[in-house]
């Protein structure tokens, strides 16, 4: 089974743009805000829309992907707590209708509904929400609600740890995904969000975060960002900071998807890191759209690129496609086992 860890709703109907539209007019004059919060999308309209996504689920070979809304969409730095909520819980929404609609398709992850300098406490009655009656197996967190500035504390601060807590006694792994930047100097995907993929790992070596949880599980997507690349410098880092080897230190709790456009790139993915750290992701339809002159194959179709990474396994290739998605998102791994399609044997 191939299991895409990192999709996003990237085609949402014209009516969630229009809502969003109004909600954000209503900032400066209350008489624009929207009226209802019923987008009077009909399920014809929802399916029609991931048409895309079901296109290239097809033709690459994918089976499953974990849905979670736009992250550039998310923008918490935008507005008040309030609006952040209502924004939240209706994207939340969309997601788990199409989930229910193409369950053999898309399964569910949600976004929270944070905002800069408020307690990320306040987002557990979502977090709950989505896990306990929408099914959801996982969520998205996002390091920097301010958009590029970086004005909350870091990962490691007890600030976060409510939402530490409440992710391992539901056992959901959180995705560290940053939203769109307001800040002009980084651009939101081409620098904003791998920077954010590496600002997190730096600051998990910074702490003892899994000391005191050492259930807690992050993916940090986009490949981690610069980590693999500079792994040298992060294990010499972590050294010379007198903790534990690096490999020990995170690896048990840290994971990486295969969200790189380049063939090279993955096999350095696949050599630095641990097959069963390495997750499957394209995040399609989503950064990088076009298609490659070099090869004539869209960038984010990384199946193509983990199917060429010489010297894996079978037994690797099935960690990587699906037994690991299983292991980190064990919510997951009990749906499918409950349809009827159990992991292979570890």
């Amino acid at each position: 089974m191939i299991i895409d860890i990192h999709g996003h709703y990237t085609t949402e109907p014209q009516a969630l743009h229009l809502f969003r539209d109004k909600q954000l007019a209503g900032l400066a004059d209350s008489s624009r805000r929207p009226t209802s919060t019923d987008l009077g999308v009909s399920d014809e309209v929802l399916v029609k829309s991931v048409q895309p996504q079901l296109k290239f689920q097809t033709e690459r070979g994918g089976d499953l992907t974990i849905f979670s809304p736009r992250a550039g969409g998310m923008a918490h730095h935008v507005g008040t707590e309030a609006i952040s909520k209502q924004w939240t819980t209706i994207s939340n929404d969309l997601i788990h209708r199409i989930c229910n609609l193409l369950p053999d398709n898309f399964v569910g992850v949600g976004q929270l509904p944070q905002s800069p300098g408020v307690s990320p406490k306040n987002c557990i009655p979502e977090l709950e929400r989505i896990v306990k009656q929408l099914d959801f197996v996982g969520v998205n967190l996002n390091p920097d609600p301010s958009g590029g500035y970086w004005t909350d504390p870091p990962l490691i601060d007890k600030y976060w740890y409510p939402i530490y807590e409440k992710l391992c006694e539901l056992e959901v792994p959180a995705m560290i995904h940053v939203s769109s930047s307001c800040n002009p100097n980084f651009h939101h995907t081409g620098a904003h969000y791998i920077n954010g993929d590496t600002t997190a790992f730096m600051q998990l070596i910074q702490g003892n975060l899994f000391k005191d949880f050492p259930t807690l599980k992050f993916v940090i997507p986009h490949g981690g960002g610069a980590v693999p690349y500079h792994w040298g410098r992060y294990r010499g880092l972590c050294q010379d900071m007198g903790k534990p080897p690096l490999a020990e230190y995170l690896l048990k709790n840290v994971y990486f998807d295969t969200c790189v456009y380049h063939l090279p790139g993955i096999e350095l993915l696949a050599k630095v890191i641990p097959v069963d750290n390495i997750l499957f992701a394209s995040e399609m339809v989503g950064a990088v759209k076009g298609i490659d002159p070099q090869t004539g194959h869209h960038y984010d179709d990384t199946k193509r690129y983990v199917d060429q990474v010489k010297g894996l396994s079978e037994q690797d290739r099935y960690r990587i496609f699906e037994g690991n998605a299983r292991r980190v998102y064990p919510r997951l791994d009990q749906l499918l086992t409950k349809r009827g399609k159990p992991g292979a044997a570890r």
